[in-house]
């Protein structure tokens, strides 16, 4: 039986990063991944999974010598941000109001993956990291020699490792084996990605205009493409989702705010949006990080950022060990918990106000968005918070 100091279920941008931090800090890390992603070629059609990478995660990527690698393949800057309700309430957001070259990027979620995954060769190497995939976890079992555990894998291998790390999606098999429950809510709304061919070349600005049944919003791509997010109701989107491009561009055409321009639609895909938060990061020799974790209302693309400052933490509290302790994985859970938290709950704040269609509240929160746009200093500390910064 091959043993590690910590294996890594999942193989996704956030568990990637996890392993290959440890792995370079010289530790014995096992990486567990089901789908080998597919190598990339400027030619493939962009993929519907978008992230607004913040300058905070790019500094991670940066540290564990992914963004180049990331950045050689396709990544698309933006330097502005704007919301609204009504036209005349916007508030907007400038990489200038920061002295930035920009807010962030927006990145494939695929293209993160294999600017990470490129790092691996010299670590599997030097012996420092193991990767089995194709394959996943089957079960764990308690190791009553090192108290680690024993996973078994659906090849027939079986590997020991001291720590295992839950970096394996919202509907975590090792949350569920550490015997980890989860607080969650469906906000009962289903949210669309749309790719799309724009009609001019983008700018490099990102906006979002609220609506009762949800909000709509662009994501700059690179050239003459950008990805749609639309948030409604399960039976709107499936209805949609039905559609053929044509009708469906016109949909946009007519239920989009007129800053889209004309679109022609190239795919298109949805998901269910469900809060989730774990009631515990760390317990029975496992470790939770990203959407194992936590899962949070997409309204502001701060999934993916959240799993990436999960990352730091536990790169940051395990820096210099000789091994990985519970008092280090305890002091990241203090960390970022209440992190978390309160992105999700700020999420959900924003969710709920801008999904009531009541008189009095509508004038409020269009009011709030125009004192918003002159309000100087709060604007800068809204705007270094959305970024993590």
């Amino acid at each position: 039986m091959k043993k590690f100091d910590v294996a890594v279920i999942g193989g996704g941008m956030v568990g990637a990063a996890v392993a290959l931090g440890w792995a370079q800090q010289g530790r014995r890390v096992a990486l567990v991944e089901g789908v080998p992603a597919a190598p990339f070629a400027k030619e493939q059609p962009m993929d519907v999974r978008i992230s607004a990478i913040s300058q905070n995660s790019v500094a991670l990527l940066a540290s564990l010598g992914a963004w180049d690698a990331i950045k050689a393949m396709r990544v698309c800057p933006y330097r502005g941000l704007e919301t609204w309700e009504q036209p005349h309430c916007r508030t907007r957001f400038h990489s200038d109001d920061l002295g930035l070259s920009e807010l962030g990027f927006m990145v494939e979620n695929r293209v993160i993956q294999l600017g990470l995954w490129e790092q691996f060769a010299p670590l599997q190497a030097s012996g420092h990291l193991s990767v089995y995939c194709p394959d996943t976890l089957t079960r764990m079992a308690m190791n009553a020699q090192s108290d680690g555990r024993e996973l078994y894998l659906d090849s027939g291998e079986v590997i020991s490792a001291q720590w295992v790390i839950g970096a394996d999606g919202a509907n975590s098999r090792v949350r569920a084996a550490a015997g980890i429950g989860v607080t969650a809510w469906d906000y009962r709304q289903d949210c669309m990605l749309i790719n799309v061919e724009t009609a001019e070349p983008q700018q490099d600005i990102t906006w979002q205009q609220f609506f009762p049944s949800g909000p709509r919003s662009l994501l700059p791509l690179s050239g003459h493409q950008a990805s749609l997010v639309w948030y409604d109701s399960p039976s709107r989107i499936r209805q949609l989702s039905n559609m053929t491009a044509h009708q469906l561009g016109d949909e946009i055409m007519t239920h989009f705010p007129a800053e889209v321009g004309e679109v022609t639609v190239l795919n298109h895909g949805s998901f269910p949006l469900t809060r989730r938060h774990a009631q515990s990061y760390v317990k029975n020799r496992c470790v939770l990080v990203g959407d194992s974790a936590h899962t949070i209302n997409p309204l502001a693309g701060q999934g993916v950022n959240l799993g990436f400052k999960d990352v730091a933490v536990l790169l940051e509290q395990t820096q210099g060990l000789h091994e990985l302790t519970q008092s280090a994985l305890l002091s990241y859970e203090r960390r970022r918990r209440p992190d978390n938290l309160l992105m999700q709950s700020g999420m959900d704040f924003f969710y709920k106000t801008f999904s009531n269609s009541l008189p009095p509240l509508k004038f409020a929160r269009n009011a709030m968005l125009k004192v918003a746009e002159h309000s100087g200093p709060i604007k800068k500390n809204l705007l270094r918070y959305a970024l993590g910064l």
